[in-house]
Parts: C-alpha cells; structure tokens; sequence
C-alpha cells in the first residue's frame, strides 16, 4: 500500500542465552498508515518493548522483513540506521531521558548536533519546537526546575526538532500522575492533526483510547 510507512512481515525474535531460548515475538504482520494515530497494548511480558526497540530501529528481527516508508531495513549496517532513526523516528521514553545539568533548548537540539546542523539554526529549532509544545518560556530551565509534566514535553520538544515522520512513545505517561498523562496523550493528538504518525506503547487502557486505532499484544502474537 503506497501510503504504509511501516510495514512488518512474519516478524519473529528470538532471545538466546546460553542453553535457553526465549521467543519474545511470533509472526508479527503489521501495517502502519502515514498519518494513523496507533497504540500498541499489552501486560508487561507482551513483547510489547520488543517490538517497539524493532519498530524504532534499535534492534533487529530474528526472522522477517521490516519496510520503512518503503525501504527495507533489516540488513542496514548500524551506521546507516542510526542516520534513518534520526531522520525519521522521535523517540519519547517513560523516565524522559534528560541530562539533567543541561537546560530544555540544550536537551531538545541535541538530534540537532548529529544532524550537523550550526548552533544558531539548533537554537532557532529548539525554541520552536518547545514552543510548540507550550514550554517558550521554558527555554533555559534545567529538568530539577520542572515538573514531571513538563519534563516529558521537553523529550516530545526533542523528539519533534528534526520533523520526524514517526513519533514512537514508550509509555509515555507512565511516570505522569492522570492529570498530566491526559495533556500528554493531548499534545500527540495535536502532532498527529498536524501529519505526523503517532504510536504510543502503553500498558494503560484509558490511555489507548486516545488513539485512532489500538493493537493488543499477548505473550507475543497481536491479539486484536
């Protein structure tokens, strides 16, 4: 399908150690449209992680093809998938992923850095991006000056600066108390209004339904 920009086919992982095999994922087929707003849910031990650190590029299939906006990855070197992830995926996490001595529009222009991109244009972005999520006058604010709230809008800030295709968020709202979660789950509706493909991984219900279309995971195999 011409507009699938993630496509998965019979994609199985299988864990090794030592004499024990562990199959983390069981002939996943999946199709993810541009513009879809997806949650993927499932109890920890789903497999749910596995597919995400597949999905987002992090690690790879033990069997299975895996097309990215039409390109197959799975025999990409790391170098060339590390320049795709920057390019096309944002990564948003449940702990933020801050560094914590450095202020919100240091930590959001820091795909920036390995993008090449000069330190005027970087803050120029930076700000934008933060501005978008509704921090522009959070800019020099170090993470222990924010709330939990805010911290996880400066990793979505991050996440948005190189105008990434997909947003992959890892229980994005895990850390968050139901108030903030809820504004959270209201910034991805507002970037997905706007074009970009939203997937959030969650193990919260209340949460998947925020999304256009939900994908339940047990012991492996999609489910629903």
């Amino acid at each position: 399908m011409k507009n699938s920009i993630i496509k998965l086919s019979h994609v199985s992982k299988i864990y090794q150690s030592e004499n024990i095999s562990f199959q983390a994922l069981k002939d996943i087929n999946l199709q993810i449209n541009k513009g879809e707003f997806v949650a993927i849910i499932g109890a920890s031990g789903s497999g749910k992680s596995t597919l995400m650190n597949i999905l987002g590029l992090l690690d790879k299939p033990t069997s299975g093809s895996y097309e990215l906006d039409g390109l197959s990855v799975a025999r990409l070197g790391q170098d060339t998938l590390a320049n795709i992830r920057n390019k096309k995926i944002g990564f948003v996490f449940q702990n933020f992923n801050l560094l914590p001595r450095t202020s919100a529009v240091e930590n959001v222009s820091l795909p920036l850095i390995y993008a090449g991109i000069s330190k005027k244009d970087r803050d120029i972005k930076a700000k934008g991006a933060l501005e978008q999520v509704g921090l522009g006058e959070k800019v020099g604010s170090h993470p222990n000056q924010l709330s939990g709230g805010q911290q996880q809008r400066v990793a979505i800030a991050r996440a948005l600066v190189n105008n990434p295709e997909v947003i992959l968020a890892d229980e994005p709202t895990g850390n968050l108390d139901s108030k903030s979660g809820t504004e959270i789950v209201r910034i991805f509706q507002r970037l997905n209004s706007k074009g970009h493909t939203i997937i959030i991984i969650t193990h919260e219900p209340e949460i998947a339904t925020h999304a256009k279309r939900i994908i339940k995971l047990k012991d492996g195999e999609i489910v629903k």
